[in-house]
């Protein structure tokens, strides 16, 4: 039989032969997806764990050289103009991961498409530069914002080439180029921080990530991208993209529009305050996000006509991630007073209660986050745009509630609108779907109760014998209790070992036999 067709790349690719070495070529092609994937995800994992340490160590450096008011005076900046990070590549690097098959002429035209979104947003900013020196009363503002604004072109001119690498499931050169450039914009805003440069030393560390970032993609991927064409079947692709953009946009504001508030009302210290909790409530949210999401998204594009193996990639990677979110999330809950003493000092003790307040949202986005990952996946953006629209203004609501009271009252409104959003969040997204309302109870109930028992003996702990002890040593030991007596429920008495272990072992074979599956999420 002539004229089958193999992958490579995400490109189908002519080639002659019959019907059993086409099958043939299938398995390969599953085992080689399931490898990468394994592999890409320890990769991204790595880095995301080094990224984590180097987010950490940064933040514990810069909250102590700079003031409150230096991070909301860049906060300020970003929250009310971070809205336009989100059209910087109009949903298009996802368009190009998640399709089946795609063209070097689609893919440069999409560059180009990038790089005229990018410059637009770019000049819109500049010129916005007055208007948002006038509306916080900070002349100071003007200049950030201007020098803010070259940070969108320089995300355009890489993102189809991240895209490319993505594709191409080469998640450990990803995961090296992260590092990369984290590392070199840390250093530098560390740097010019010591020196005394105040809120500049943030505003550089923005700019110099997205500018060292897209370099190295440009000498990794290797890839020029041709001139642009017209007529090259970009419609779906501009749709798909552009749906996920109008979903993201609407997800910001959500998301985001109390610092709006709080930066208008409370001022810039106000801000400082409930920005430095928000940011160390989801470096751990970001980082898994960033590590499991960009292998999943792509994992399950490309067996998304596949049911039993969507599912099955599904929740084992919903598992993982809900695993190392848990007892992350008890930590914040329990140990809030001393991470804050810890990670940024004593000038920043209004925080811990702040930051205390926002532990259930690591939880929630743990749960919903995911199922963004399978429903975009499966090209379902309209049903993620309507979940939004209803999802958007009840979280908008709460902000408003308590935004008389403060931070405080901006951060308790919304973590108790996020608890009672996600059961229908979830039920809504997955509906009709491979995976079920009851799938997800399975996986989470597991860990669930392991991280209940465990927070439970280390709170006891701390309780009786630690209240003496300085914050740093008292942290080691609540901390030391809370994660070996997690794991021991999780792994034994729940029974999950050999999942894990079955995980494990993947991670570490370098060729996986096609008829194999890890164990299942039961």
């Amino acid at each position: 039989m002539q004229c089958s067709k193999r992958l490579r790349g995400g490109v189908l690719l002519p080639q002659t032969g019959n019907l059993s070495n086409e099958r043939g070529h299938l398995t390969i092609a599953m085992k080689d997806l399931k490898e990468r994937a394994i592999r890409g995800g320890v990769a991204k994992v790595c880095a995301q764990g080094a990224g984590f340490v180097l987010r950490v160590g940064s933040l514990m450096v810069l909250a102590r050289l700079l003031d409150p008011k230096d991070f909301g005076m860049v906060g300020m900046v970003t929250a009310l103009t971070g809205i336009f990070s989100l059209f910087r590549d109009f949903g298009l690097s996802a368009a190009t991961v998640q399709r089946v098959s795609v063209t070097d002429e689609q893919i440069s035209t999409l560059f180009w498409i990038n790089v005229l979104v990018g410059g637009i947003l770019a000049v819109i900013l500049a010129t916005m530069a007055p208007l948002v020196a006038r509306f916080y009363h900070e002349p100071h503002l003007f200049r950030v914002t201007l020098v803010l604004a070259s940070s969108f072109l320089f995300n355009a001119v890489g993102v189809q080439h991240s895209a490319l690498l993505q594709r191409q499931m080469r998640f450990t050169a990803l995961a090296t180029i992260d590092i990369i450039s984290l590392t070199i914009s840390t250093v530098l805003g560390v740097s010019m921080a010591w020196l005394g440069f105040g809120y500049w030393a943030l505003v550089a560390t923005a700019v110099t990530l997205p500018f060292v970032t897209t370099l190295c993609l440009w000498l990794t991927s290797g890839w020029i991208p041709s001139k642009p064409r017209i007529a090259v079947g970009l419609h779906s692709l501009m749709r798909f993209g552009g749906g996920l953009t109008l979903n993201s946009i609407i997800a910001y504001v959500a998301y985001n529009f109390e610092k709006v508030l709080l930066g208008r009302f409370w001022g810039a210290d106000a801000l400082g305050i409930y920005g430095r909790a928000y940011q160390l409530i989801n470096i751990p949210t970001d980082n898994l996000n960033s590590a499991v999401g960009e292998v999943a998204f792509a994992a399950l594009s490309r067996v998304q006509n596949d049911a039993n193996r969507l599912r099955n990639y599904f929740l084992k990677g919903y598992s993982f991630v809900l695993a190392l979110t848990i007892p992350i999330t008890i930590a914040v809950a329990l140990f809030a007073p001393d991470l804050i003493a810890v990670l940024l000092g004593p000038k920043w003790k209004d925080a811990a209660v702040i930051f205390r307040l926002l532990a259930p949202t690591i939880l929630v986005f743990a749960l919903i986050n995911p199922i963004g990952w399978l429903i975009f996946a499966l090209g379902m953006i309209r049903r993620s745009l309507r979940v939004a629209m209803v999802f958007a203004p009840l979280i908008i609501a709460s902000y408003v509630m308590g935004l008389r009271y403060g931070p405080k009252g901006v951060a308790l409104a919304y973590s108790s609108a996020m608890v009672l959003w996600v059961v229908p969040h979830i039920a809504w997204c997955l509906h009709g779907t491979v995976v079920s309302l009851g799938d997800i109870a399975t996986v989470v109930s597991r860990p669930f109760l392991s991280g209940l028992v465990a927070g439970g003996l280390a709170f006891g702990v701390q309780s009786a014998w630690c209240l003496s002890l300085s914050p740093l040593p008292r942290l080691l030991v609540g901390g030391t209790v809370l994660l070996v007596s997690y794991v021991g429920m999780l792994l034994y008495v729940m029974g999950q070992k050999r999942v894990y272990v079955d995980l494990f072992r993947g991670m570490t074979k370098r060729e996986l036999d096609g008829a194999e599956e890890l164990a299942p999420v039961s």
